[in-house]
């Protein structure tokens, strides 16, 4: 007899050892993460219903390139507890991009021509779970939201969050933002790079506290509510591009301007009072403002612009 048909209360039966290694300071015990499909009773208190969401692709550029994989899990978040409940609505489908996939998207995702051959994503069905949704949260919506958006409309009208830019990782204390990476840290492993085990890897992570006890969940959904700012520095000082780099500014090449992404207006308010001292030498200057909330972040549309003097 092998351990693996060792009894329950074995001390040889694999979960023991598992459970024995892991009390031991120079081991780690990582478990293969297990899907949820129910997350228990609704207690009635207030909830939301948000929608993680996965998709693979024949490229990286949504103009070109197509969804052949998407994948969603919607599940309502109890807003006190920040913690999934109740049954989780899965959606999963190939669609055939009409073209050969590259060898390379076959090697990441193990998806072959053979595999998606005359099939399409159920529009009616999708359409019908995303307007229930007020959020979608994806782990890099700045790749899967254009994807989706070009390919299904009712995507563009709804709140999007996302769990690679929206959450400091850093800050956390996980030393990558790579979902494989930390969902590690949680000690689960999966196999990953297709939609749907990538989709509860991601909930089963933004399930799990951060370190102000809040979980991830939660973090998104009230920063849901919140407009971001793309600034531009606007006529800036040639001299001053070391000091805006420092800071974390980004070089715009086509329109040929430095810009920063800020969270709050008083976010806002000191960048202004710090471009005015440290850029703008206190001389009179008008910046570029365009205002991303949750239902153009991340998004190839643009936010409303305007000006504001500093």
């Amino acid at each position: 007899m092998s351990f693996f048909d060792a009894p329950v209360d074995s001390p040889t039966h694999p979960e023991a050892m598992a459970q024995a290694l892991a009390q031991h300071p120079d081991f780690r015990v990582l478990r293969r993460l297990v899907p949820h499909s129910d997350y228990g009773p609704v207690s009635g208190q207030p909830t939301r219903r948000v929608i993680v969401l996965d998709t693979e692709t024949t490229g990286l550029d949504s103009k070109s390139e197509s969804i052949i994989e998407l994948a969603m899990l919607s599940v309502l978040v109890d807003t006190t507890t920040g913690l999934p409940v109740g049954p989780v609505t899965l959606y999963e489908s190939f669609e055939d991009p009409g073209k050969p996939i590259p060898p390379q998207i076959t090697e990441i995702t193990g998806i072959d021509d053979s595999m998606v051959q005359g099939l399409r994503i159920d529009d009616n069905a999708v359409t019908a779970l995303v307007q229930q949704a007020d959020l979608i949260v994806a782990h890099n919506a700045g790749f899967d939201r254009p994807f989706v958006e070009a390919r299904l409309p009712v995507f563009a009208g709804k709140a999007w969050g996302c769990s690679f830019m929206g959450i400091d990782w850093k800050k956390e204390g996980s030393g990558s933002a790579k979902l494989e990476f930390l969902a590690s840290e949680r000690g689960w492993f999966y196999d990953a790079h297709r939609a749907q085990v990538d989709c509860h890897a991601l909930l089963q992570v933004l399930a799990s506290p951060l370190a102000d006890g809040q979980t991830g969940l939660a973090r998104l959904l009230a920063g849901a509510d919140q407009t971001r700012y793309k600034l531009r520095a606007t006529g800036a000082p040639f001299e001053s591009k070391d000091k805006l780099k420092a800071r974390g500014y980004r070089w715009d090449g086509e329109g040929r301007v430095w810009w920063c992404s800020l969270g709050s207006d008083a976010l806002l308010d000191a960048e202004c009072a710090w471009l005015r001292a440290e850029v703008y030498g206190q001389r009179s200057a008008r910046v570029q403002l365009e205002a991303l909330d949750s239902r153009v972040q991340f998004s190839s549309r643009l936010g409303p612009m305007s000006e504001r003097s500093v």
